[in-house]
């Protein structure tokens, strides 16, 4: 399958969640320089999204083969293990939206205008996952993103990159040779449809990690990917 690409998701922000987050108060000074900055950033921001409908060729103890590359992570096939359809992806906030924060001074403005990237990266990614499950009739799924847990590495970027095509020429996302996305501020990953709940903070020990989704379960590796 050829890849797609949404270059209109939406990326609506809510500022009093925003302001929540950077602890500050709604009649405040510093609430007002951020909403400043919101507005600019929305007029900056254009979020893309390139993804493509793939299929399952094969699968190992601890690996699976998908449209002919081979991604070696044992959580990935189990989780794989009832599908034989999934959408690898590459979201981004876009290269614009960093054109627009790199002229911003003040490292206080900087971490404002650096949460703000994040809250539009996220409004668009919700976007792209609700259009996606829409349009192929998925009903619940989850994701699985390289780098995120030791079983799958992230130097197997350039074999997600490679499964989707171009992300660099389609929607302006490279990666680096550490394999680090370039916009920052960009998820990739395999989303695929499950009955089972995932995500990988369910596989993850850190501690205090302020991106945490699900709670840690010490006996889930035991009890499903061993």
């Amino acid at each position: 399958m050829e890849p797609i690409i949404m270059s209109d998701l939406k990326f609506d922000i809510n500022t009093t969640s925003l302001l929540q987050s950077l602890r500050l108060d709604e009649t405040s000074d510093d609430a007002k320089t951020v909403l400043g900055l919101v507005e600019g950033a929305m007029k900056a921001a254009k979020p893309k999204a390139m993804f493509k409908e793939a299929f399952i060729d094969e699968t190992g103890d601890d690996y699976v083969v998908i449209d002919g590359i081979k991604f070696s992570s044992r959580v990935l096939r189990v989780n794989l293990g009832e599908v034989h359809r999934v959408f690898p992806y590459v979201v981004t906030a876009g290269r614009e939206l960093e054109e627009w924060s790199s002229g911003i001074d003040g490292m206080l403005e900087q971490y404002w205008a650096d949460q703000i990237k994040e809250f539009i990266l996220g409004a668009a990614y919700n976007d792209f996952i609700t259009r996606l499950t829409a349009a192929y009739g998925l009903g619940t799924t989850a994701s699985m993103n390289p780098g995120s847990l030791e079983d799958w590495p992230i130097r197997e970027q350039t074999k997600l990159f490679s499964l989707i095509g171009d992300p660099l020429t389609g929607i302006g996302v490279e990666l680096t040779d550490s394999c680090l996305m370039v916009p920052a501020k960009s998820i990739s990953g395999i989303r695929y449809a499950t009955e089972v709940t995932y995500e990988n903070c369910q596989l993850c020990s850190r501690e205090n990690c302020p991106n945490r989704r699900a709670p840690y379960d010490p006996l889930l590796w035991e009890q499903r990917y061993k």
